[in-house]
């Protein structure tokens, strides 16, 4: 068993409790994990949870935080969604390091998932890469939980897809 550490993020606006009680309520079952709030009606808890793998440690902290927040709706996982900044400082280089390489790379680079000020990628992907291409020792565990993670964030994003549109737009893409 490994110990794993991951954030997760929940809208809380349908859970029937006041916030003091959804910062309390996810001790029940989540002492592995610490509670913040920042905006109304969100909360955040970083697990610290030992699992035989990231997928068990996830999914196993996602039923226990659902049976302790009913209604609490899954926002985002992390870590998956990076800069250039956070990938730096995960594999332990500056960020103009990883910023050159990106760059110099050119197609053989992952593709972000946003291109803009900043750009973001999924973190599976550029560890994937920075293992695979680049020679970096990346650890198997972090790139198991950024592609669990990742999962589950594909997830959240599918809930707003409209599925009627989903067939026409799976034929152009």
């Amino acid at each position: 068993m490994t110990t794993h550490e991951f954030t997760l993020t929940f809208d809380i606006t349908a859970v029937a409790a006041a916030t003091d009680d959804c910062v309390e309520a996810p001790s029940r079952g989540c002492d592995d994990a610490l509670v913040g709030i920042g905006r109304t009606g969100r909360i955040a808890l970083r697990f610290s949870r030992v699992a035989d793998s990231p997928w068990q440690a996830v999914t196993s902290a996602l039923r226990d935080v659902r049976s302790a927040l009913p209604g609490a709706a899954l926002l985002e996982a992390s870590p998956d969604f990076v800069g250039v900044t956070e990938v730096a400082v995960i594999v332990g280089r500056s960020r103009q390091n990883i910023r050159q390489l990106m760059l110099s790379c050119g197609p053989s680079a992952p593709p972000p998932v946003h291109e803009g000020q900043p750009s973001i990628w999924h973190l599976a992907d550029v560890l994937a890469w920075l293992r695979d291409s680049k020679r970096y020792a990346i650890a198997d565990d972090l790139i198991a939980m950024a592609k669990t993670n990742m999962q589950l964030n594909l997830a959240v994003a599918q809930r707003a897809a409209d599925p009627s549109a989903q067939d026409v737009i799976a034929a152009l893409v």
